[in-house]
């Protein structure tokens, strides 16, 4: 898509950020000149080369090597404007709606370094390119990501904009907004057969979390983030992932804590472990530039094991305000965060990655069959 010739010397932005000459491309069909602006004022120019539109949303990194597909189709990621710092992407194509995490991709902009415009995979069905047109989702390609990251990790995650020749957006930071209402399900639904009944407090969930917990024989009922389950006939609760800021969710909050009243088991997965966290009285803050890729390595308390997890969180649990009657079960081996909570004598259960691992590692399956044990 992007034809190199000669290149030319780097020019540089205001801030100092080295970005390519406007000369060192020749433009193939379907691409325009687009640029990335940052909250900070830098800009990073490169081209579009899919849905030609400017949007605005928050700027976060995700540092996997492959899994792309499922990614931008995480509801966590609503909100984002997505960088990848794994240079080469679009290589397997993409697969049929049935491998998503959701019904579309959540995010509301893509910054890559190339797009790979030759795949081949057995179960892939279109181009990365096509689908993000067809869902009129804009890609920024030809970025020096890893900068960008290295920025992002200097500087935090910031309010960033991709913005077509010509047309620009005012910032907006999308964490002020309700994510959750807007990704969660309006109604309640049901899948599996299985003789036990769980809730799922759908806030945003992966498809592949309702998939693990029918697996293992268990009918799921499937709520919105919002509704009031706590009379609900079901052995135990799950409460999903989803995006933005977890003290927006006054309502979810409200109803764990009835639902930690009756002692039902209760298992929380990413933005559940934090609602866990507010719900039992502890309070949650913003990481610097959060945990987005597969390789996160998490120490399980009292032992010396590691596993590798898959993460989507830019919010954490405040450790030092967490009730005595709780404890810290794992934690990040890189920067000592909590990475998952859970009651000392009531069934109650949280960490703060995925699982379910699509896409990532399988290190931490387990965890689901230790909450059915709980059922």
């Amino acid at each position: 898509m992007v034809i190199r010739r000669h290149i030319p010397p780097a020019v540089r932005s205001s801030q100092g950020t080295a970005i390519p000459s406007q000369g060192e491309f020749f433009l193939s069909p379907g691409t325009t000149r687009a640029c990335l602006r940052l909250a900070d004022g830098s800009m990073w120019h490169g081209l579009s080369c899919a849905a030609h539109a400017s949007v605005c949303g928050e700027v976060v990194f995700n540092t996997g090597m492959m899994g792309y597909v499922e990614t931008l189709t995480d509801p966590s990621y609503a909100g984002q404007v997505l960088v990848f710092t794994y240079p080469l992407i679009g290589n397997y194509g993409v697969p049929a709606r049935g491998a998503w995490e959701s019904n579309k991709i959540q995010v509301r902009g893509v910054v890559i370094t190339h797009l790979s415009s030759a795949w081949s995979h057995w179960q892939g069905k279109q181009s990365f390119s096509a689908w993000l047109a067809s869902q009129r989702i804009p890609c920024l390609t030809a970025i020096d990501t890893r900068a960008l990251t290295l920025r992002l990790r200097a500087h935090g995650v910031m309010v960033g904009a991709i913005e077509q020749d010509g047309i620009s957006v005012t910032l907006h930071n999308p964490n002020e907004e309700h994510l959750v209402a807007a990704v969660s399900p309006k109604k309640v639904t049901t899948v599996g057969r299985g003789n036990t009944r769980v809730i799922l407090v759908d806030c945003g969930a992966k498809e592949h979390i309702a998939r693990a917990l029918v697996a293992r024989g268990l009918t799921v009922v499937r709520v919105p983030f919002d509704y009031d389950y706590t009379r609900m006939h079901a052995a135990g609760v799950v409460v999903s992932n989803g995006p933005g800021d977890p003290a927006q969710c006054a309502a979810t909050i409200a109803i764990l804590k009835k639902n930690l009243a009756r002692r039902r088991p209760v298992f929380g997965i990413c933005l559940g472990s934090q609602l866990m966290g507010l719900a039992a009285g502890g309070a949650t803050y913003k990481l610097p530039y959060g945990h987005r890729g597969q390789n996160q390595p998490c120490v399980q308390s009292g032992t010396r094991r590691c596993v590798l997890t898959s993460q989507n969180h830019g919010y954490a649990v405040r450790e030092k305000i967490l009730p005595r009657d709780w404890r810290v079960s794992f934690r990040n081996a890189n920067d000592g965060t909590v990475e998952g909570i859970a009651h000392r004598t009531s069934p109650f259960f949280s960490v703060q990655f995925h699982p379910e691992a699509h896409p990532g590692p399988n290190d931490t399956n387990y965890l689901f069959d230790e909450f059915v044990k709980l059922l």
